[in-house]
Formats: C-alpha cells, structure tokens, sequence
C-alpha cells in the first residue's frame, strides 16, 4: 500500500505480473468493477467479459457487479454500461427479461 501511497518508480513493472492473492475469477469481477467505473469504450467491455466467463464467471455474476457498483458509480452510468456488457455477452437487449 505504502508504494501505492508514494507512486514508486518499479510499482508499474511490478503490476504486469498477475496478482497471486486473488483468484482469476475475482480478478475479473473486479476489473469489470472498474471498467464500469471508469465507463470504457466497448472493445474493453468485450476483452473483460470474456476474460470474466474464461475465469467463471457467470452471467449473473456479472450483472450483480454492475448492481453492486451502481449505488457508487451512478444510475446513468450503470445503463450506459450494461448495453455494452450485453453485447459483450451475446445478448439480445430486446428479447431479454426486464430486470
């Protein structure tokens, strides 16, 4: 945390390594969190999806991501990002159950 704090100079190198605390699959999670957040452009939304369900992850799993993240990031937000992880997923927006 301390490197984090005081911006070292190795800190980059150091993140292209796979963390080994957190499993792939809430590795993920957690990157999709993040790209909600940050709002990226859709090829990124494709990339990180596929590496999630590549991990595990689920369908579900995803769109609790993105519920849990809205109350933090915004409603606005949140839609703009699920028709982007929609279409990641190979889903129909239009033939899909309101939820």
């Amino acid at each position: 945390m301390r490197r984090f704090a005081l911006n070292d100079a190795n800190l980059e190198t150091e993140l292209a390594v796979p963390p080994t605390a957190l499993e792939p699959r809430t590795v993920a999670l957690v990157r999709l969190a993040a790209l909600f957040a940050v709002g990226g452009a859709e090829p990124s939304y494709g990339s990180e999806v596929d590496d999630a369900v590549s991990a595990g992850a689920t369908t579900a799993e995803i769109v609790d991501v993105l519920a849990v993240v809205t109350p933090i990031v915004g409603l606005p937000i949140a839609v703009a990002a699920a028709s982007k992880v929609a279409l990641a997923l190979g889903l129909d927006m239009f033939g899909m159950d309101q939820e």
